[in-house]
């Protein structure tokens, strides 16, 4: 037998995309090159001093044991209290289980409901994770895909006529990574009562649900009558600037939060324990932070979203949530005669922008732009593509 005989299902998956442009962006920086960084998904904001502090003050006071696999009573009833008091939600600690970032809690969800054969609904765009997740478990991919003409949206008839007797989940992403799409509550709510028909589960990604900037946010928590069918996956990462942290949670029934944490008591066990008391500051403080955030994404969306229009054979939908433009290119890369992950490349090497294709979300002819940095960032990167387009 060979050494190099690797798993079946490692060979399912291949790096993630972001990761990759990363890697490439820290040699080039490495080799000196001066870059306009649009390609990260995080805040570019500090993570808030109290939040900072209750981490300092935990270590002072020797709070680094192990805790319970599923994160401490306190912390999981302060996530089921905040999800309740913005969402109107009905959780109990039970039903709430924290994770090593939500990436770990989605991963781990995938682990104990998806089988070889048992199909995931996926609309596209996609988080890039969503595909590889599924089919390291042997879960088949179906996908539903959204159009940048009508805002992206997704409807429960577009989602019924990709159901069919296999399917598992039905994953919803709202606000969306890549397309900052947001989709209507009662569209929401309509893909909800049908899977709850048809005795399917819907997970829905919350990851960017307090960067909603249509009105007041919407979690399917608060949908509690169809709470039997609903698995919500939340993160601490984006909405308090905690990415580095590793800090997320599944809200779900009481038969599948105990699965989770018999999957987790084997892999990664808890959280780590001064994270968690981190994490309850954030939970219990005031949220003025979060708002404040918020209100600064607001501006740093306008700039993107105007300047990019401003590019000849560009076209740009208002990202209606999250953090990321998503504009059309396919235009310049026509032009080019190359495609949009040959363009981002490119634009990487040639144009010192780092962006993320939209190959690595389901949907060539985009690039994937994150706006979370400074205004003055902003208008430098959009004039090197501006300059970089204009010689293709």
């Amino acid at each position: 037998m060979s050494l190099n005989a690797f798993t079946a299902r490692i060979g399912r998956i291949e790096i993630s995309a972001t990761m990759a442009i990363n890697n490439e962006a820290t040699t080039l920086r490495a080799q000196g090159v001066d870059l306009v960084d649009f390609g990260a998904g995080e805040p570019h904001f500090a993570t808030p001093e109290h939040i900072k502090q209750a981490a300092v003050d935990a270590l002072a006071k020797n709070f680094t044991k192990y805790t319970a696999v599923a994160g401490t009573k306190d912390l999981r009833e302060a996530v089921a209290a905040r999800h309740k008091a913005d969402f109107n939600s009905n959780y109990s600690f039970e039903e709430t289980i924290l994770t090593v970032g939500g990436k770990s809690a989605l991963f781990n969800t995938f682990q104990v409901l998806i089988d070889h054969g048992d199909e995931v609904i996926i609309p596209v765009p996609y988080w890039v994770s969503f595909k590889d997740q599924v089919e390291y478990c042997g879960g088949k991919c179906q996908f539903v895909l959204t159009s940048a003409t009508d805002g992206f949206r997704l409807t429960a008839a577009m989602v019924e006529k990709a159901l069919t007797p296999k399917t598992k989940i039905i994953l919803v992403n709202s606000p969306n990574n890549p397309s900052g799409a947001v989709v209507a509550p009662e569209d929401l709510a309509a893909i909800v009562k049908l899977a709850a028909s048809r005795g399917i589960y819907v997970l829905s990604d919350e990851c960017y649900v307090y960067l909603d900037y249509t009105g007041r946010p919407f979690s399917l928590g608060s949908l509690t009558e169809y709470k039997d069918n609903l698995l919500l996956m939340g993160s601490l990462s984006k909405t308090y600037s905690m990415t580095g942290w590793r800090l997320g949670f599944a809200l779900a029934p009481k038969a599948v939060v105990s699965q989770l944490q018999k999957l987790q008591s084997q892999s990664t066990s808890n959280p780590t324990s001064i994270v968690q008391k981190a994490g309850l500051a954030a939970l219990t403080s005031s949220q003025q932070c979060v708002a404040d955030m918020r209100s600064e994404y607001i501006e740093l969306r306008k700039r993107i979203v105007e300047g990019l229009r401003a590019i000849p054979d560009v076209k740009c939908t208002m990202p209606e949530g999250a953090f990321y433009a998503f504009p059309d290119v396919s235009a310049v890369a026509a032009r080019a005669g190359i495609d949009t992950a040959q363009l981002t490349t490119r634009l990487l090497r040639e144009g010192h922008v780092v962006g993320v294709p939209g190959e690595a979300f389901g949907l060539p002819g985009h690039i994937r732009f994150s706006y979370a940095t400074s205004a003055k960032e902003i208008d430098r990167g959009l004039e090197r593509v501006k300059s970089f387009f204009a010689k293709l």
